[in-house]
């Protein structure tokens, strides 16, 4: 795991690659749970029977937001910041999901410290791009820069 203690310690790593997460499986009770929360049932995500007879993906798949609330519990697994006052997850710039998660399948997350800057408060911004993949797939189901800002 990748540990910063400092603001000079994060503007140092711009550009490196973080690490990757645990695989984690993607299961049929998760996609239901996130269903519940958020009241988007439709078919391709929770009706086992129709996905598995209609749809182009051979099978339920999870939610692309379902993948997208994944990165700050996979991300933790990946790198730390200790002597903060403060972080806040300030948002995305752009999210982009290039292919299905099936249900059952497993996934991983990468993270690349993109960009770095010190704001006029002394907080530093942290762009990380976050890259999903699914084992054996070609394309990630997940590409998202994320924005953090932490107060040393």
């Amino acid at each position: 795991m990748r540990t910063f203690t400092s603001a000079d310690d994060i503007l140092a790593a711009v550009g490196e690659t973080l690490g990757s997460s645990e695989w984690l499986t993607i299961t049929q009770e998760r996609v239901n749970q996130f269903a519940e929360a958020t009241g988007d049932h439709q078919w391709i995500h929770v009706d086992i029977e129709r996905a598995n007879a209609e749809s182009p993906f051979g099978g339920p798949i999870a939610h692309g937001y379902l993948t997208l609330s994944l990165v700050p519990m996979l991300a933790w697994q990946i790198y730390s910041i200790e002597n903060a006052k403060m972080g806040i997850n300030y948002g995305s710039n752009k999210v982009r999901f290039p292919s299905p998660v099936l249900v059952g399948s497993e996934v991983q997350l990468t993270a690349t410290l993109s960009e770095a800057t010190t704001k006029p408060d002394g907080s530093v911004e942290m762009i990380v791009t976050q890259s999903l993949t699914v084992r054996d797939a070609a394309k990630p189901a997940l590409v998202a820069e994320t924005i953090t800002r932490v107060a040393f």
